[in-house]
């Protein structure tokens, strides 16, 4: 099996750790949003395989964050994840746009092979799929392999979430909570700099060395991965 994009749409903190640790422990890639806002604008601009979404969410419910991204003709496959398990919720959650429906509680290994099927249905798994480039600057996120300019670059296992994160949002600012929760999963301010070290030495392995840097700071923001020559 390929490695998978899952986004994970989950207020409860503990469950949607649990599920982002054994995704990444199988293999994958997982990020979180806590609410319905936060996971709408994931899912619309990231490019994820699979969405697991828990209908009962703040800001926006999971049924209305569905029928958004069907309204904007974005077809990612939707696993809904749910206390509510009747039948006529499953019928509410299909009609709403989801792919699929697992209640609570569920085990991990059938959940898993749900995802599994949902990606293939949606064509993942080529190439294209699994490498990001910007600039001179390429991830495989198979091979666990980046380079730049075709200099190979080694990146020690947090470098490489880090630099992931930041190329899936390429050209966008990634904010210190956004790090903290998808590459650190903390979903509190551990009062440390952390992520200035783990910035700064990312900086010092893709950035120099070469004529214009990709990892910028936008000052009281956060950080972005761009084109240099732009």
């Amino acid at each position: 099996m390929w490695s998978m994009r899952i986004l994970i749409i989950e207020d409860d903190a503990e469950a949607a750790g649990y599920l982002v640790k054994a995704f990444r422990e199988s293999g994958h890639v997982a990020d979180h949003a806590f609410d319905g806002i936060e996971g709408y604008s994931l899912a619309r601009d990231g490019n994820y395989d699979v969405l697991i979404i828990d209908r009962m969410l703040p800001k926006l419910d999971g049924l209305s964050l569905i029928g958004g991204l069907r309204s904007q003709k974005i077809e990612t496959p939707v696993l809904i994840l749910s206390a509510l398990g009747q039948v006529d919720d499953r019928v509410k959650g299909l009609r709403a746009g989801g792919d699929d429906y697992l209640g609570k509680p569920y085990a991990f290994s059938e959940l898993l092979a749900r995802v599994e099927v949902l990606a293939r249905r949606k064509g993942s798994g080529t190439a294209e799929d699994t490498i990001y480039r910007v600039g001179g600057l390429e991830m495989d996120r198979l091979s666990h392999k980046v380079t730049r300019e075709g200099r190979e670059i080694p990146l020690q296992p947090r470098e490489f979430r880090l630099l992931e994160y930041l190329l899936k949002h390429a050209g966008q600012v990634v904010t210190r909570t956004m790090l903290l929760e998808n590459v650190w999963d903390y979903h509190f301010d551990p009062q440390t700099n952390v992520i200035d070290v783990h910035i700064s030495r990312l900086r010092s392995k893709i950035d120099k060395g070469f004529d214009a840097a990709l990892l910028h700071t936008v000052r009281g923001a956060g950080y972005m991965v761009r084109d240099g020559a732009r």
